[in-house]
């Protein structure tokens, strides 16, 4: 099985091709969700993780848009969340405020998303919430998987004060 996820299984795209864009920080198509095309440094060394995957870029995009570096540079997309922090309390491994899924806190644009792991990707996902209205979010994504959308929506809950993103596997946001 591990085979078949490093085939391009989706001929209308090649590994590496543009598939969009979030304020001018492009996304990669990456084909099957477990390729692997080395690892990807900025200039000045910083870490952002493996070519195409999801982590490298929600990593690029806050290294590129809003001037940030994590302390922790490394680990899977699940691993950005931590389970013993606490709704709106800072995530030093990522230098980031963590928020669970429902919070107190609305999610807002260019927070990153946190979805545990599956069956079929046992690493996780982590994707950038690029627009909020009253009731919905749109998510930009890299990796995906050879058939799915760079972009997906969610609907977005308010249950007695507590936001909740729609979805079972969303485990919660971080923020700058």
């Amino acid at each position: 099985m591990f085979r078949i996820k490093k085939i391009n299984l989706n001929p209308n795209y090649e590994i590496g091709q543009k598939v969009d864009s979030l304020n001018g920080v492009i996304v990669y198509y990456n084909g099957g969700v477990g390729n692997v095309d080395g690892r990807q440094l900025t200039k000045d060394g910083y870490n952002l993780g493996l070519k195409y995957q999801c982590v490298e870029f929600v990593k690029r995009y806050y290294y590129e848009e809003l001037n940030h570096k994590m302390p922790d540079s490394y680990g899977n997309a699940k691993d950005f969340y931590n389970s013993e922090i606490k709704d709106g309390n800072i995530n030093r491994q990522r230098n980031l405020n963590q928020f669970t899924n429902p919070s107190n806190s609305r999610p807002k644009a260019n927070d990153l998303v946190i979805y545990s792991g599956s069956i079929l990707n046992r690493y996780g996902h982590v994707s950038i919430i690029s627009k909020v209205t009253e009731n919905e979010i749109e998510i930009v994504q890299q990796n995906p998987g050879p058939f799915a959308d760079s972009r997906e929506k969610y609907t977005l809950l308010n249950d007695d004060g507590k936001w909740r993103i729609n979805n079972d596997r969303i485990l919660g946001w971080l923020r700058k």
